[in-house]
């Protein structure tokens, strides 16, 4: 084959898929068709979450969709209905089956608006998971930030267990410029929770909920400096106004981004971004997963939906830039 004879990949085929992108109200943002995955958002021109190029595979499950469950099934093993279920370990070296099956699915449009895209794609029945959901997808822009609402609906004859969440890491801004550590070393963190689940060290499997106050490097309840605290944990027990939950992260110039949902996600998973092998995403970016149910759910019950034929489930959450001052 000559150089003149080789096929050059057309634009729509980037390894994250069809591109679409909204704006309004001074935000915009970016979105990929596999796994539904917000790739960018801006406020400003300001980063509001840590972006990825639309021809990288996504990394770290940055701005995936996650469907029919959020986080971890310890083993990939589950009971539902009497019946025993075993998944795809796609965490390996931890020996879980990870962030649901919709991450590397390809969505297709429903809708697309200047300020409004909605993706859907149907889990259809699989070893391991053998119920046919439909995963809609809605991203919408107002003054007030970026919405997104993902709609489970059982297309089966059975019931089938159910979950989800987002995972952005959201950007608060640089870290000190006069120091060497990464960027989230320098943010603060409000995290309005009052219950922890700890986990294994080795393999993050879930092991008891306990107060924060047992914990006290994980009390974010009162805005603090992140510092070089690792946080790779769920929490629960969530302190809410007008029922909203609300995570804030800021920088040092007191401008920053929130993560806000209401009582359709009563957990939320926090991850400092720990790769130091990998110095190009270690603590670039602060993990704020909110979740309609705990991690591995699928066994503990905590939180899980149970779809019923032709029933759907609904959660939504929001993300918007913060420009006030800095909480000390």
């Amino acid at each position: 084959m000559t150089v003149t004879d080789r096929v050059v990949a057309p634009a729509a085929a980037r390894r994250s898929g069809r591109q679409l992108r909204i704006a309004a109200h001074g935000y915009e943002a970016d979105v990929a068709s596999v796994g539904a995955t917000l790739r960018a958002l801006r406020f400003e021109g300001r980063d509001l979450v840590v972006p990825f190029d639309a021809d990288e595979l996504r990394p770290n499950s940055r701005g995936a969709t996650l469907a029919p469950w959020p986080n971890r099934i310890v083993d990939g093993r589950y009971t539902f209905g009497g019946v025993e279920q075993r998944l795809p370990l796609t965490e390996p070296e931890r020996g879980h089956a990870l962030h649901g099956l919709v991450a590397w699915t390809e969505f297709a449009d429903r809708i697309a608006e200047p300020d409004r895209v909605v993706l859907a794609a149907t889990i259809e029945p699989q070893a391991g998971y053998p119920f046919r959901v439909e995963v809609e997808v809605e991203y919408r822009l107002g003054a007030d930030g970026l919405t997104q609402v993902v709609t489970g609906r059982n297309l089966g004859a059975e019931p089938a267990p159910w979950g989800t969440g987002p995972h952005p890491y959201l950007a608060a801004g640089p870290g000190d410029m006069s120091t060497s550590a990464p960027p989230v070393d320098s943010w603060t963190l409000r995290l309005p929770a009052s219950a922890v689940l700890t986990v294994t060290p080795d393999r993050l499997s879930p092991v008891a909920l306990e107060p924060v106050d047992a914990h006290p490097e994980w009390d974010f309840r009162t805005p603090r400096r992140i510092g070089a605290t690792f946080i790779d944990h769920a929490f629960t027990s969530l302190a809410r106004s007008g029922g909203v939950a609300t995570v804030e992260v800021r920088a040092g110039d007191g401008r920053g981004v929130a993560l806000a949902w209401d009582a359709a996600c009563p957990w939320v998973q926090i991850h400092t971004a720990d790769t130091p092998a990998d110095p190009s995403t270690h603590r670039i970016g602060l993990a704020v997963e909110p979740m309609t149910c705990a991690p591995d759910a699928f066994n503990s019950g905590a939180g899980l939906v149970v779809l019923e034929p032709d029933a759907e489930h609904v959660a939504s959450w929001r993300v918007l830039a913060l420009p006030g001052a800095v909480h000390r």
